[in-house]
């Protein structure tokens, strides 16, 4: 071999090595993509059959009541457990992953999507279902553009988490005040800062989960890492779809 020269068996073994790589890759983020997914139908499914039951309409579908089980579910103490267990569960979610069975991880993704679905039954009393299937449809664009350039920029996003970390703070805190001033300028400005966050946490996501892959990962490893990678673009989505409903949901 000539001084120089890379040996042609070495150049193979690279390219069949980075072939893999890269089909693995392709293969759990379709796995992140799948359960995110399906999370997200759960969801869905559940808010718009427990608002079903939950609300009395009339004929312009204008709401002029709530069923028993509306009453029970968003009226009564009860409604603190619908709102706050999400948030419960993702806290359990994270600080249990490690110890869990695949299928228990499983499990408690499809609870945790079925829960939020109850906690966002609200959403079909305040707003017309017109205006949150525009608003998903936007919210799917968005997210999908947003996660593509994550998941395909050469560019390092890792220096995006800091600034949007605080962001994410600020938003919180801001709409904790706002639950006592009640303010619909600080709503707004709460809503456009969260969407701002929350595109730029898409992308820096998916290219934080796509960097956890590894060639060396087992089988259980890898289906515990497409879930938590699942349950953290879910949680993006979700928010996002929430700030972008507050900005241009048609209130009923």
């Amino acid at each position: 071999m000539a001084f120089g020269n890379v040996d042609p068996r070495t150049a193979t073994s690279r390219a069949q090595s980075g072939a893999l790589f890269d089909a693995g890759l392709r293969a759990y983020m379709l796995k992140v993509y799948n359960y995110m997914g399906l999370g997200l139908l759960i969801t869905g499914v559940v808010a718009f059959v427990v608002a079903q039951l939950s609300i009395v309409t009339n004929e312009a579908g204008d709401i002029v009541a709530l069923t028993p089980l509306g009453q029970t579910l968003f009226v009564s103490p009860l409604h603190w457990v619908v709102m706050l267990a999400p948030l419960g569960l993702v806290f359990f979610f994270s600080a249990r992953l490690h110890k869990m069975s695949v299928a228990g991880a499983q499990a408690l993704f499809w609870t945790f999507a079925a829960t939020m679905g109850l906690s966002l039954t609200t959403i079909f009393m305040a707003y017309t279902n017109s205006s949150i299937a525009t608003v998903f449809f936007i919210t799917a664009t968005t997210f999908g553009a947003m996660s593509l350039y994550g998941y395909t920029t050469k560019k390092s996003l890792a220096g995006w988490g800091s600034f949007l970390f605080m962001g994410l703070i600020g938003v919180i805190i801001a709409m904790v005040v706002n639950i006592f001033m009640q303010s619909s300028a600080l709503q707004f400005a709460i809503s456009v800062i969260g969407v701002l966050v929350f595109v730029g946490l898409t992308a820096y996501d998916t290219q934080r989960i796509k960097e956890s892959y590894s060639v060396h990962m087992n089988g259980e490893m890898a289906a515990k890492g497409a879930i938590h990678g699942a349950l953290r673009l879910y949680l993006d989505f979700i928010n996002l779809f929430i700030m972008l409903l507050s900005l241009f949901g048609n209130n009923r």
